[in-house]
């Protein structure tokens, strides 16, 4: 019974952890089959183009849908034109003047597609419509509206099985992938501040780094694709960008706290500043946390009360040291590293309270009073 408990435990996470990738499988398979049906139903030449089309445009989100479906239909539409007039004007009765008009109609489509990456279905669709006449013995006319109808039934079937059956929105996956980043600061935020008071593996630091580097390159992919879901939204809902562009800051400081950990604190300064400098970052990095969780749960933002205090506990203890040592007496190097260590914790210190207002926007629930407060 346990081995059946645990295996049933398993398949519960896996499929929890794989929502999004199941529910594009029911997705294109739905588009699948309704496309197929349709096709038979209005006497399509060729169902297999309409089906297809179908499932290249049945996307991982709704926005990417629509971005693709938009695109494809826009290069069909044109190249389906264009490649009917030259099988047209063309006459092809033999291979040799096929290869011909093939050549004319292929060679413009190619480079629109090669300049411009959203009419890279036109080369493929002016292929279809000068060849497929060779198949179905209709006229090249016929053939491009022939295309343009496969297109339009999979096309909207496909957006339809998008938006309607398990959507997952770009909108919501930008929350979800703003969520990980933060999850992903905080471990980076622990790890340079260790390093003020004791070794640090670099390559952790280092590797860390290039996964928010990573996954900030998903963020701004998934929140073009959030800007293209703004047609099938019935409701207004919160602007994205300030919490993008916070998040951005916030990485920028980690960026700082980086430089100022190359080089050690006088000892002077690491006695007294050590314990409050882990005391900011385990606040710090806690309150990310609890943001990414607050993100994805859609609840305001945790207090900041263990930030402000830790911050502040760090600038008066700053002040002392600037009047009992001479900073005259350092190094440049070690003036430098002081002088950055302040201004990043300042600047996480406003970025915190920005990610506190950004939070409480995604909380239909929470008190906008409440979540004004900010850090002093």
């Amino acid at each position: 019974m346990s081995r059946i408990a645990t295996a049933g435990k398993w398949v519960r996470s896996w499929f929890a952890s794989h929502r999004v990738e199941l529910g594009l499988c029911l997705r294109l398979t739905i588009s699948a089959v309704l496309t197929f049906v349709a096709a038979h139903f209005l006497n399509l030449a060729i169902a297999l183009w309409a089906v297809l089309t179908a499932v290249v445009l049945t996307q991982l989100s709704v926005g990417r849908s629509v971005k693709a479906t938009t695109d494809y239909f826009i290069a069909t539409v044109g190249a389906a034109i264009y490649a009917g007039v030259v099988g047209t004007l063309v006459p092809h009765a033999d291979e040799i003047w096929l290869l011909a008009a093939l050549a004319i109609a292929v060679a413009p489509a190619a480079l629109l597609a090669a300049l411009n990456p959203r009419f890279s279905a036109a080369p493929f669709t002016v292929v279809l419509v000068l060849l497929a006449p060779t198949i179905t013995h209709a006229a090249p006319l016929a053939s491009a509206l022939e295309r343009v109808m496969e297109v339009a039934v999979g096309g909207v079937i496909g957006l339809l099985v998008s938006i309607l059956v398990l959507p997952a929105r770009a909108y919501d996956l930008v929350i979800e992938a703003a969520g990980q980043i933060l999850d992903v600061m905080a471990r980076l935020l622990s790890a340079l501040f260790a390093k003020f008071t004791q070794s640090v593996d670099e390559s952790l630091i280092l590797n860390t780094q290039n996964e928010i580097t990573a996954a900030f390159m998903r963020l701004e992919a998934i929140a073009a694709e959030a800007g293209h879901e703004r047609l099938t939204r019935f409701t207004a809902e919160a602007d994205q960008g300030p919490l993008l562009r916070t998040v951005l800051r916030l990485h920028h400081d980690l960026v700082m706290v980086a430089r100022a950990v190359l080089v050690p604190l006088p000892e002077a300064f690491r006695a007294r500043l050590g314990p409050l400098l882990v005391r900011c970052s385990e606040a710090a990095a806690d309150y990310l946390r609890a943001c990414a969780t607050a993100l994805r749960t859609r609840r305001g933002p945790p207090p900041l009360d263990a930030v402000v205090a830790a911050l502040d506990a760090f600038d008066r203890e700053m002040a002392a040291l600037r009047q009992d040592i001479a900073t005259r007496e350092l190094t440049v190097d070690a003036v430098e590293q002081i002088f950055t260590l302040g201004f990043a914790l300042d600047q996480l210190r406003a970025h915190l309270n920005d990610l506190a207002r950004c939070v409480s926007e995604f909380a239909p629930s929470y008190t906008h009073s409440i979540a004004a407060t900010s850090l002093r």
